[in-house]
Formats: C-alpha cells, structure tokens, sequence
C-alpha cells in the first residue's frame, strides 16, 4: 500500500522539526499503518520527543503556510 501524506506536513517534519528522512521512511514502511497515526508511530518508535509530538499535533490543528 503507498502511503500519501501533504507535502507540507512532511516538510514540516523535515524542516522544522529536524526529523531525518530515515526515520520517517521507517515510520512509513508498515502497510497497516494510516498516515494519520504517523505522529504517534514516529513517538512509539523514539524517533520524535514528546515535544516534538506536541509541535505536530499543534501543527495539525492549525497549519502554517510559508
């Protein structure tokens, strides 16, 4: 199954939560995962902080453009 997510949103992880591209292709490599359960996949596997959790999820509710 291939995986969709905005483009925005990864380069949100990528950018400016520094979060290597390794660690979200491990994150996104299980077929019954949904990309929506990606933040909590990339916490459970240790590859965000609880704060950094908490930046996405805020990032989720309210989206910013640059």
């Amino acid at each position: 199954m291939e995986t969709r997510l905005p483009t925005r949103f990864l380069q949100f992880l990528q950018n400016d939560l520094a979060i290597p591209d390794a660690s979200l292709q491990l994150a996104l490599r299980y077929p019954e995962q949904t990309p929506s359960l990606l933040p909590m996949i990339l916490w459970q596997y240790g590859l965000v902080t609880l704060t950094q959790l908490n930046h996405i999820f805020d990032w989720l509710e309210h989206p910013i453009s640059k």
